[in-house]
């Protein structure tokens, strides 16, 4: 895993000891993500055969996973010259494309998957991305038409981030690391700002909290002459069908879907280095964990558990049934309410951009503990919940595909089993299957109406007078077709859910050098997932994943497989907050001014939360802004 970045300036005049400092430090703050070697060039882009039209510089920082020799270097040039490539990721499929490469006249001088990665790009171009099973995020240069051409994977599971003006291009792996790249720390981009503290939005959209700078969205490319400094608008290259197939049975599914996961974990397991896995005791790592046994019966497999002793979310117990089941060596992470504030800053730099829970400090904690203890890759369970059905099933969803074919009978016998299953009523149903019947347009106008009455108390009041377009920013997913699970499940993948999961994973994986391997998330097998019929996924007994819990029989313990709970790496945010507010306080107070927040009205609020329970993700979010803002600011 790697930190890539670049900076074009259509100056050439442009002062170089300036230019290379910023460059060095761009480098700098990517070195988390590639301790092992850095490479850094210049090239001089032609306007014509004489003329200068500015330079481009690319730099690299890699952490070696696979090809440990110093034939891995980037930026990394084909054989023709032609290419220069800068690449942070795996493609888990490198040597079957090498070898069908080969077989059309390519030559390779190393055994990377960079190089193959780059002969991929030159012999089939943006066509060719489908091919690749893993996950990347890539510039490439081409010399012959003077362009640059920025892809980032289908599900986001590597970020890019750039700048984009008049003048000058940048582009990085990581905010911190853009931003050594300009002239200037860009303002707060109040809209996203906004949007994070009343929705809780946040990296579902290519604006990021910083004015001006973009992600590259999941599953897009953007291409752009660099002599012009023209850039086409980013190009989607993926977007999953969800057109129903017929033609297989439920066993046959269950088979098909065995096969495919083990096949997507023996790809996963190609590394060069130490590997292990994160380990909650859910149906989905413990899979994880049950297939690298499965398929490596003398495999030394290292496990990193999060637990949280005394609380309800504790799943130690299930953790356990597993590393017994296949033998691994159990590490275990027990986190004090005072540590969460002892880190807070660190994790808070480490994400760069606000964020949701404090849930991803037991995952921030987990990597650190791997690091300890030597391990450069883990395999995670991330999106299984996305692509299955998982969580509480999407019961409003399959109860409007129920009602939508006059199957009454069947809607109430799911909403009755559903309540049993997840003990909760099913008056709870009701509401969102309502909604559910809502067009897009009159959802929007319902929660902008909702919005405009109710702002929060916290929210300055002149901030809002003056600026309705803040208030009226929400969209949503405008659904295609009546499968409104499938069409459910492709939006939380592409759009919402996975891609903050995975901006979580990354970031706390990357602070401590190690990459995260995600083998839910390949192409073939969400698109096969998102092609079946909604009961495979979701039973009419109200139970989720449920082909997949059938495809693991055999190799999944049956306690882990009936389980019927959703927990993961979850904290018990509350009580945490609850011990540490009186010391995160003052360091929220001493803020300069904030354009959005009034502190000691959203400080009431917080207090209050605090001791009735109640608005605890409105608090983190005050709480999570405040502490970005101090080091933003």
């Amino acid at each position: 895993m790697c930190g890539l970045f670049g900076y074009y300036s259509s100056h050439p005049v442009e002062d170089s000891a300036v230019l290379q400092s910023r460059l060095l430090a761009a480098q700098r703050a990517l070195h988390h993500r590639g301790q092992d070697d850095r490479g850094l060039e210049t090239f001089t882009v032609k306007r014509g055969t004489n003329i200068s039209s500015g330079s481009l510089s690319l730099g690299h920082t890699r952490l070696s996973i696979i090809d440990l020799s110093p034939g891995g270097h980037q930026p990394m040039h084909s054989v023709d010259g032609r290419y220069a490539i800068v690449f942070n990721g795996e493609i888990y499929n490198y040597r079957e494309l090498r070898t069908e490469l080969k077989s059309s006249g390519y030559a390779f001088r190393t055994d990377s998957d960079t190089e193959v990665l780059l002969a991929a790009w030159a012999c089939w171009g943006v066509s060719g991305l489908r091919r690749l099973t893993g996950m990347f995020a890539f510039a490439v240069y081409d010399r012959q038409d003077e362009s640059l051409t920025l892809v980032r994977d289908a599900f986001g599971i590597k970020p890019l981030f750039y700048s984009l003006d008049d003048t000058s291009l940048s582009f990085a792996s990581e905010v911190p690391a853009l931003l050594k790249l300009l002239p200037s720390t860009p303002a707060l981009d109040l809209q996203q700002a906004y949007d994070y503290l009343v929705y809780g939005r946040y990296d579902d959209q290519a604006r990021t909290f910083y004015k001006g700078v973009a992600h590259l969205l999941p599953g897009h490319w953007l291409r752009i002459e660099l002599k012009t400094l023209h850039a086409s608008a980013p190009e989607r290259w993926w977007w999953p069908s969800i057109e129903e197939r017929t033609d297989l049975s439920f066993e046959d599914a269950a088979a098909q879907l065995r096969e495919m996961f083990l096949n997507s974990i023996r790809l996963h397991l190609r590394s060069d280095v130490p590997l292990g896995a994160a380990l909650s005791g859910g149906v989905d790592s413990s899979a994880v964990v049950c297939a690298m046994r499965h398929l490596e019966p003398e495999l030394p497999i290292h496990t990193f558990t999060y637990v949280a002793r005394g609380s309800a979310v504790d799943e130690e117990r299930w953790a356990d049934i597993v590393n017994q089941h296949v033998g691994a060596i159990a590490h275990k992470v027990v986190v004090e309410p005072h540590e969460l504030n002892k880190d807070l800053d660190a994790m808070i730099c480490t994400q760069a951009e606000p964020f949701g829970t404090t849930s991803i400090y037991a995952q921030y904690r987990v990597f650190k503990l791997a690091k300890e203890c030597g391990i450069t890759v883990i395999l995670d369970g991330q999106g299984a919940d996305e692509s299955l059905g998982g969580y509480e099933g999407y019961p409003s969803q399959i109860l409007r595909e129920f009602l939508g074919h006059n199957q009454i009978f069947e809607a109430m016998r799911f909403a009755s089993n559903w309540s049993e299953r997840f003990g909760r009523s099913k008056k709870t149903l009701l509401k969102p299957l309502l909604a559910s019947f809502l067009s897009d347009q009159a959802k929007s106008q319902l929660k902008q109406i909702r919005s405009l009455n109710k702002s929060p108390p916290w929210i300055r009041k002149n901030f809002l007078g003056s600026a309705d377009r803040y208030v009226q920013s929400i969209k949503l997913p405008n659904f295609e077709s009546k499968r409104y699970l499938a069409d459910t499940l492709r939006h939380e993948l592409t759009t919402m859910r996975v891609r903050r999961l995975l901006r979580y994973v990354d970031r706390n994986s990357m602070a401590f050098s190690i990459e995260s391997r995600v083998p839910f998330l390949t192409i073939d097998l969400v698109e096969f997932l998102l092609s079946l019929p909604t009961r495979y996924l979701v039973s009419s007994a109200a139970e989720t994943k449920s082909v997949f819990r059938a495809a693991m029989r055999g190799i999944v313990p049956d306690d882990i497989l009936d389980r019927r709970d959703k927990i993961g790496f979850d904290t018990p945010q509350h009580s945490w907050l609850q011990a540490q507010w009186k010391s995160i306080e003052p360091t929220l107070r001493d803020l300069t001014e904030d354009p959005l927040i009034n502190f000691e009205q959203a400080k009431r609020v917080i207090e209050k939360g605090l001791e009735s329970g109640d608005h605890v993700p409105e608090m983190w979010r005050i709480i999570n802004y405040r502490a970005w803002l101090k080091n933003f600011a």
